[in-house]
């Protein structure tokens, strides 16, 4: 891989890192991030790499609208995803702000990126071994409500 090419894959890794960490209206807010990281883009390549990791504005919580991430959630990948958590769920627990997921053995790993492709908005981030899954919830409120989401989800009630 060239130089170049791997700066544009950390440059768009930290665009990636930013709309999901912050909420940018603009591509020169976009920019701008990127600049005080030591970056030096231009409008031009910012709203490039926007076209190319495919970003879309989504509601913000401030009422107004922010770029995302585009989540994969049509009908088939959800109803296979639902499958393959149903399929491999023994337990769900919420703990303080985590929730552990318990799974057969060898399936946290496709279990987790099935939680991670709903792009549920509670849910941090998700941390996978080979039986157990550890969702970071935003508190302990939305950690209850991710394990009976998983729970709803699956119909393992």
């Amino acid at each position: 891989m060239s130089m170049d090419n791997q700066l544009k894959n950390k440059r768009q890794n930290e665009i990636i890192h930013l709309v999901t960490a912050l909420e940018l209206e603009t591509q020169e807010q976009v920019a701008e991030q990127l600049r005080i990281r030591g970056y030096r883009v231009t409008q031009a390549t910012v709203s490039r790499d926007i076209r190319e990791l495919k970003l879309i504005k989504v509601a913000s919580a401030s009422g107004g609208y922010r770029y995302a991430p585009r989540v994969r959630n049509d009908l088939a990948v959800n109803e296979r995803l639902s499958r393959i958590l149903s399929d491999s769920l023994i337990r769900v627990e919420a703990a303080s702000n985590l929730v552990v997921v318990h799974t057969l053995s060898g399936s946290a790993n496709v279990s987790a990126e099935a939680l991670d492709t709903l792009g549920w908005h509670e849910i941090v981030g998700t941390i996978a071994g080979d039986n157990t899954i550890f969702i970071a919830a935003r508190n302990e409120q939305d950690a209850v409500s991710v394990a009976e989401r998983i729970r709803k989800y699956t119909g393992n009630m």
